[in-house]
């Protein structure tokens, strides 16, 4: 079952509800199928969250000279 999320939606808010489903999930508090759903529910939001990431590298890039990619590059290699 796909998990829709609002098209209002914020990076900064997806993450933090990533983390509010991340902490859940660790406490090990929840139901069979509560579990599941919140995990569901961090997959859709890791997904928009990489997705809005991608896109913020696409738009520095396009400010970078051809062919430069090296302080994109350095930061990807200390991930």
């Amino acid at each position: 079952m796909a998990v829709e999320l609002p098209a209002d939606l914020t990076f900064e808010e997806a993450y933090a509800q990533l983390e509010e489903v991340l902490a859940a999930l660790e406490a090990g508090d929840l139901a069979l199928d509560e579990s599941l759903a919140r995990y569901e529910m961090g997959v859709a939001l890791t997904e928009f969250c990489e997705r809005k990431l991608e896109e913020a590298e696409l738009r520095v890039r396009k400010w970078l000279p051809d062919n430069s990619t090296a302080p994109l590059d350095d930061w990807e290699d200390e991930a």
